[in-house]
């Protein structure tokens, strides 16, 4: 009987920390409105804050499609420089709310969803956009091109860093490669 108990409190505990992991961090608020029609293809990654899923990459990119269910399939790719070849990761997204407002979970790994918060986004042609995870720990800054001018490169991290997002151990990523394999 105690076996089942745990079995239930750890079932419990992991269904508890899945879903925590998909709000927003405290005081973010995503971009509202936000139109997941024009934010999807493909995106590259200028800057991002260091994480073991990411280490040793250059030439990073997010491409989001659309699925009939609604969801969006997320393509993440990257070169692992270590290794010299391409890693590629496969995902799903889908909005936490209303498809109005930037803040949907990602799920790479089964049952286990993480938060990807769009916090700014230009508005007008979504050509960049500043994303958080669950947590201060996470931040992206990504753009339709490999680069950014310097002047919208300083206001995001500017913005990110008064929202208490620790911009000095941002990790500016090289964009060089020119091979698709």
């Amino acid at each position: 009987m105690s076996s089942i108990r745990t079995v239930i409190l750890a079932m419990f505990f992991a269904l508890t920390l899945s879903a925590c992991g998909t709000a927003p961090p405290e005081g973010l608020r995503p971009v509202s409105p936000f139109d997941i029609n024009r934010y999807l293809g493909q995106w590259y990654e200028i800057a991002r804050l260091d994480h073991s899923f990411e280490r040793g990459m250059s030439d990073v990119n997010a491409t989001y499609q659309l699925q009939d269910d609604g969801s969006v399939k997320v393509i993440n790719r990257g070169y692992n420089t270590q290794r010299q070849a391409w890693k590629e990761a496969i995902g799903r997204a889908v909005f936490v709310g209303d498809s109005q407002t930037a803040s949907l979970k990602v799920s790479f790994f089964g049952p286990f969803y993480g938060g990807y918060h769009v916090i700014a986004l230009d508005q007008q042609h979504y050509r960049w956009s500043l994303v958080a995870g669950p947590d201060r720990e996470y931040l992206w800054i990504l753009a339709r091109e490999k680069t950014l001018p310097a002047e919208v490169r300083e206001q995001l991290v500017d913005q990110a860093r008064a929202l208490g997002f620790p911009t000095d151990k941002l990790i500016w990523v090289e964009q060089t490669r020119t091979d698709a394999n």
